[in-house]
């Protein structure tokens, strides 16, 4: 069991990320759906003129939180992409310059752990300090991997994140593979294409974790990723995970599905949700589009959502409204529908809270 006691997060909705404050009419660029990034006032300026667009994202969306909490005992981020577009930039310099005098900053940010490494030396923290590289299970490794810090030090707490940017190279490669669609498309009708490929998007969520419930937003109760292209085995998997954590089905009042428009894998949101008929069905991809780590937004969007009283009617799916509280969420997505991941998100305390 996780404790969430902050999230913080830079997307293509207006930050910080409020319930009311959503912003449906996106415009999608060439590229697909970019964040909307704040002035990172705490950022030095001399460090900040300096960095990639990944490693912005990540350091602005941390920083509130480290500022807020100094005795974090670990920093573990979960990204695919990240800092891709500085290694591109980098190599380029090797040809263009013919392996002569190579600028530094692309290679010095060109890793994927140069955000986790970037904030550490900004906050002066000399602990534990990893990245996970999972592709559409970043995210979920670098989450199980706190889980487990946790359970073993007990009074700890650690910044958790997970972030992807959109890289010109990257999104090139994704397009020729027929990931992102070839037609233009509005955000706010993602959910009612019928084609292949989705909307790129681009994000980075922070969160503080732990294990004591004092002062906590929502609670990670429990989590599992796998691999698999059937059906059934999703299926099989889902059925393992609520009996191995003792869940019971109907307990679940929201379900928040990772649904992106592509055609290809909609039938594995359907047979999810067709396990928890009495839930709530929400969806989030057209706030922030796809990304390898988008189950970090869904997370922190799943945190506000326990928290709040009033939900917008565009999550729902069909525009519904909600049935009850919102106090049990079991979120689900699936990268490809190669990577499925399914995670169970509580109320940190007995209080239900309404959704109206």
């Amino acid at each position: 069991m996780l404790y969430i006691y902050q999230t913080s997060c830079i997307s293509p909705q207006p930050f910080p990320l409020a319930i009311n404050n959503f912003n449906t009419d996106i415009t999608v660029a060439h590229h697909g759906i970019m964040v909307v990034e704040p002035d990172y006032a705490d950022i030095p300026v001399n460090i900040l003129r300096r960095m990639g667009k990944a490693v912005r994202m990540g350091v602005g969306a941390a920083l509130p939180i480290i500022a807020a909490h100094r005795n974090i005992d670990g920093i573990v981020i979960g990204t695919a992409n990240g800092s891709m577009e500085d290694s591109i930039k980098f190599l380029n310099q090797i040809v263009d310059y013919k392996e002569g005098m190579l600028t530094p900053t692309n290679f010095v940010q060109s890793t994927p752990n140069a955000v986790a490494a970037q904030l550490a030396l900004l906050s002066e923290n000399k602990l534990y300090n990893t990245t996970h590289v999972h592709r559409g299970l970043a995210f979920e490794n670098a989450l199980l991997d706190v889980m487990m810090l946790c359970a073993d030090q007990p009074q700890s707490q650690f910044l958790l994140g997970g972030l992807d940017e959109i890289s010109t190279y990257n999104h090139a490669i994704e397009y020729l593979g027929g990931w992102y669609k070839s037609d233009s498309i509005d955000t706010n009708k993602l959910y009612q294409s019928t084609s292949v490929g989705t909307i790129a998007g681009e994000g980075a969520s922070m969160f503080l974790v732990g294990q004591n419930p004092s002062g906590a937003i929502a609670k990670v109760s429990a989590i599992l990723s796998l691999h698999a292209e059937d059906m059934g085995e999703v299926a099989d998997g889902l059925s393992r995970f609520l009996i191995a954590n003792d869940i019971d089905p109907n307990a679940i009042d929201t379900l928040i599905l990772g649904e992106n428009g592509d055609i290809r894998f909609q039938h594995f949101y359907q047979n999810v949700a067709r396990a928890f008929p009495l839930s709530n069905q929400l969806r989030y991809k057209h706030l922030c589009g796809e990304y390898t780590t988008a189950s970090s937004f869904a997370l922190s969007l799943a945190s506000l959502l326990i928290n709040c009283e009033n939900v917008p009617s565009h999550l729902y799916k069909d525009n519904g409204k909600a049935k009850g509280t919102i106090n049990n969420i079991l979120l689900y997505n699936t990268f490809k529908g190669l990577q499925h991941s399914f995670i169970y998100v509580q109320s940190a305390n007995d209080m239900a809270i309404n959704a109206t």
